[in-house]
């Protein structure tokens, strides 16, 4: 298995436990992760594993910083993505 499906795999666990473990958190008033640690982890490849989460538990769905951030913070992903895939596939287009 290639090492970014890997990686994928891995943070988007550590997206959704993070996620997890805040709600809870929440509902017991015991420490909760930061909403930084929360928006790094989506930024490094967490955000749909994150997003989803979200929407099922009913966590931080109020927060706009999160319920428009984490959507943003996909489509610059795509479009990062999209690019390097381009750059793979048409290396003369880019020079």
């Amino acid at each position: 298995m290639p090492y970014w499906i890997l990686y994928f795999v891995f943070i988007s666990l550590v997206a959704i436990i993070l996620t997890v473990h805040d709600k809870n958190a929440a509902q017991k008033h015991r420490w909760r992760v930061p909403e930084a640690t929360l928006l790094w982890v989506a930024a490094l490849g967490g955000s749909v594993a994150m997003y989803l989460t979200m929407q099922i538990i009913r966590h931080k769905t109020k927060h706009q910083k999160f319920m428009i951030g984490i959507p943003i913070i996909f489509f610059i992903q795509l479009i990062a993505i999209a690019f390097i895939v381009g750059r793979a596939i048409f290396p003369n287009l880019f020079n």
